[in-house]
């Protein structure tokens, strides 16, 4: 290609700005044979593909594998897939307008509004166990607990049922990377039977006793003749897990990761906490927590002079999109009162994260409570990069508190 574009380099995975810049010098539409798949990194353009209707996440309400060209998923990962199609983000309309639209009438910002005292609180209470240890691993011991935990009390999980879920959610986030191995698939499919399992379980005796809850409320959810069927209300408690807390744990650990690494702007942070609503934003569109977002080409469509027909994949690169000159002022310079910041973090269109307020709730309030509690937070060592390219995350950030 001609670039350093490489999702499976290391050097890449440390820092792929800079390839990034490169693919968006090289012109609006980039074939990169390796993943089978067309590389759009202009803002403009993901922004608008997003929302195209010729597009979609899945083309099997439409098509036929072999109609589209494709070869159906192997046996083995049906479990996976069974639990996936069913979920909003890899559904169409009119079967994502319909669950998206009894979901949101479980998931409302008052639902969000009611857990803003519990998120403050636990937010304190991890923090603080940080600070009482002098230190340790910022991920393990504030950023992964708490969007876990705060999903897990919306959805209604007992605390005692909670464990399972970031190791079930973990693994079958590995089929989104580019070209999982068989052995990542193989632990997809052993979560996706287990977590199934669970929620099963878990629903019956929410239709026998419901509660204050949310899957108490997809229970109850309906409109008209419309309702969520067992396995619609499966797959979406296992999307509202994975990437209700996924991405949020991922861009605390960046986010900190890059104020560490600016400390100028960790420092004027510190001297003016009203400038977290801002941050928050910013940090989200620096090293974004989801690279990357696969489309299929339901219809043709030509970009930038170049057809690209029925059956392809987009890779839409959030990561390039967040950095595009054409769009931002000094893409390239964290900038934390930045206010024009348009970022496209939490998707946008049809898509657009359902879970994006919360999001923010749970990033604003763990910065709040380590700014004001660990003032003398620092970074403790280089932090190891996870192994994926779509999903952007660490899988430590040692701290020290002095």
């Amino acid at each position: 290609m001609g670039t350093t574009f490489d999702p499976w380099s290391p050097e890449f995975l440390a820092d792929p700005y800079p390839a990034y810049a490169e693919l968006r010098a090289r012109g609006r539409v980039i074939r990169y044979e390796p993943t089978d798949q067309w590389l759009v990194p202009h803002h403009a353009d993901v922004s608008a593909l997003l929302r195209d209707r010729r597009l979609g996440r899945t083309y099997q309400h439409r098509f036929t594998h072999e109609e589209f060209g494709r070869t159906a998923p192997p046996p083995e990962h049906e479990p996976f897939h069974t639990l996936n199609d069913h979920g909003m983000l890899d559904l169409e309309p009119p079967d994502h307008t319909r669950i998206r639209r009894l979901v949101s009438k479980a998931f409302t910002p008052r639902t969000v509004e009611r857990l803003r005292g519990y998120v403050h609180g636990l937010a304190d209470s991890l923090v603080g166990g940080l600070v009482a240890a002098g230190g340790g691993d910022l991920l393990a011991d504030v950023a992964e607990p708490l969007p876990v935990a705060v999903i897990a009390e919306l959805l209604g999980i007992p605390e005692g049922d909670r464990a399972p879920l970031r190791p079930w959610s973990a693994d079958i986030c590995g089929m989104y990377e580019l070209n999982p191995s068989p052995e990542v698939a193989a632990r997809a499919v052993r979560a996706s039977v287990e977590f199934s399992e669970y929620l099963r379980g878990l629903i019956a005796a929410r239709r026998a006793d419901p509660g204050d809850d949310l899957i108490s409320a997809l229970i109850a959810a309906h409109d008209e003749d419309d309702r969520l069927t067992e396995q619609e209300m499966i797959s979406t408690a296992v999307l509202l897990l994975n990437a209700g807390h996924e991405a949020t744990v991922n861009a605390t650990t960046n986010g900190w990761l890059a104020l560490f690494q600016h400390p100028e702007q960790l420092a004027l942070l510190r001297a003016d906490l009203t400038l977290i609503r801002t941050a928050v934003e910013e940090l989200l569109r620096y090293d974004t927590p989801l690279q990357l977002f696969e489309r299929w080409v339901l219809d043709d469509i030509e970009l930038a002079g170049t057809v690209i027909p029925r059956g392809a994949e987009l890779a839409l690169l959030f990561g390039s999109a967040n950095r595009d000159e054409e769009v931002f002022d000094d893409p390239t310079t964290l900038d934390l009162p930045r206010r024009d910041n348009p970022h496209i973090s939490f998707s946008a269109g049809t898509h657009y994260c359902i879970g994006a307020p919360l999001a923010r709730l749970e990033l604003s309030a763990s910065m709040r409570s380590l700014l004001t509690q660990a003032p003398t937070l620092t970074l403790a060592s280089t932090p190891p990069r996870k192994p994926g390219f779509v999903m952007r995350g660490l899988e430590e950030l040692k701290v020290t508190v002095a």
